[in-house]
């Protein structure tokens, strides 16, 4: 359990927040991919904290930025927190990325509100010394985020798909991926967003012969094992995504 305060909470994109929170111990033992817990107070007949996932963390100031989509009453009151709001949250939670030792070239590839946790990744694999290529994708381009993120990274390749095309190519980011995919050249794909895109990305680098970890949503209700409300199907029987996952070996998964 760790206590939070408010450092920041602005709009990034369209119905879309960064929240920046104090919170020192939870910054130092964060991994990317993992997730925290959110107690969001205001309205007793919400019981269940908020899962959510993590862009960045930095153990020096003690700081953890948090990017989250305004999707029901709970997210709504958070997109109301004004800085020096406290609160607390359980965490860190789950299994992160594993990129395979050796890693030298990988592609991540993020759609909507899942491009944070392949964001967190590519930081980690670009300070590591492993080339990353980003495919990142959205409704519109009123909802894209993290573009100037991967650029500043340094990307070698970054593709944009929206599905309006107001950005980039005019539909899903797994098209963009799959082209990268078949072109050959990686060691490992990471990715994070709606199921069904998942599912195909995990198709296209199985093709491919390239080991592929997607990080599955599910209402993790109690966030440590308890309640069994997160239940990922795999090839290894039923698995709780909060405590094996919520990053799987895409291979292994049997409903997306």
């Amino acid at each position: 359990m760790h206590d939070f305060e408010v450092v920041s909470n602005e709009e990034i994109a369209e119905g879309i927040f960064s929240l920046v929170i104090l919170a020192p111990r939870l910054a130092s033992a964060l991994k990317p991919g993992q997730f925290v817990n959110i107690r969001v107070p205001g309205d007793a007949s919400e019981l269940l904290r908020i899962p959510l996932s993590y862009v960045s963390a930095d153990a020096e100031h003690g700081t953890v930025e948090i990017w989250y989509a305004v999707v029901g009453n709970a997210t709504r009151r958070m997109s109301q927190w004004k800085p020096g709001f406290t609160s607390d949250l359980l965490g860190p939670g789950g299994r992160g990325w594993k990129a395979p030792e050796g890693t030298k070239r990988a592609l991540v590839v993020g759609g909507g509100i899942g491009v944070p946790p392949v964001l967190c990744l590519s930081r980690e694999l670009v300070s590591a010394g492993v080339a990353v290529d980003a495919c990142v994708g959205a409704a519109s381009a009123s909802k894209l985020v993290g573009l100037e993120d991967f650029r500043a990274l340094g990307c070698d390749q970054i593709c944009v798909a929206t599905d309006d095309g107001s950005a980039g190519a005019c539909g899903f980011c797994t098209e963009p991926a799959s082209e990268l995919l078949a072109a050959g050249g990686y060691d490992y794909v990471a990715t994070c967003g709606p199921g069904v895109m998942m599912s195909k990305v995990a198709a296209a680098a199985a093709e491919a012969g390239v080991y592929c970890e997607a990080s599955l949503e599910r209402m993790m209700s109690c966030g440590f094992g308890a309640c069994s409300t997160c239940n990922v199907e795999t090839a290894d029987g039923m698995q709780g995504a909060c405590m094996c996952g919520p990053v799987f070996d895409a291979s292994k998964v049997v409903v997306w």
